[in-house]
């Protein structure tokens, strides 16, 4: 397998145009995530039927987020995407988010090139309110069983509020 942070960068950001690779397909309970050290995807956990991604789940290479892992990103579609699928995702929004304490937001993408909805998504405000709340549901409770109340997703941000948090994580990476 290749090392995505050796073959990819984080696309063109100013564009709103990013790279991002599938670590979770939506509806799964594998928590798998990017091992950037041995350059593989690892499943770091099983989780409860009733916690599955209720969107596909991945990360931006080249970027590190505050937490200190690559920036996710939540990609969009009607069907789940295979871990490891790279695509080209336009920026609409962020989900701020924090984990235990740490800024760990979430870049919302949906294919660059997305003929189901004719490219109508090109903001957070185009999406529909009640995905907003499956979403939010889903991340405020995901680590309820194990520790509650330990995720909070603050607020939804717009394009340019996410291009913001991708070009900080850029530099992140190239001061580690």
């Amino acid at each position: 397998m290749a090392d995505f942070n050796q073959i990819l960068d984080a696309g063109d950001v100013q564009a709103g145009i990013i790279n991002t690779v599938v670590e979770i397909p939506k509806w799964s309970t594998l928590k798998i995530e990017w091992n950037r050290e041995l350059a593989v995807f690892e499943l770091d956990r099983v989780e409860p039927s009733i916690f599955a991604k209720p969107v596909n789940y991945g990360f931006i290479p080249q970027t590190l987020d505050e937490d200190g892992d690559e920036l996710d990103t939540l990609i969009i579609t009607n069907d789940p995407i295979p871990t490891g699928v790279y695509l080209k995702g336009r920026v609409i929004g962020v989900m701020k988010f924090v984990d235990d304490g740490e800024v760990d937001d979430k870049i919302i993408v949906v294919p660059a090139d997305d003929r189901n909805t004719g490219d109508q998504i090109n903001s957070i405000d185009d999406v529909h309110e009640q995905w907003k709340q499956k979403v939010e549901h889903h991340f405020n409770h995901y680590k309820d069983l194990k520790k509650p109340g330990s995720t909070k997703v603050e607020s939804w941000g717009g394009v340019q509020e996410a291009k913001k948090v991708i070009n900080e994580s850029i530099e992140r990476w190239k001061n580690q």
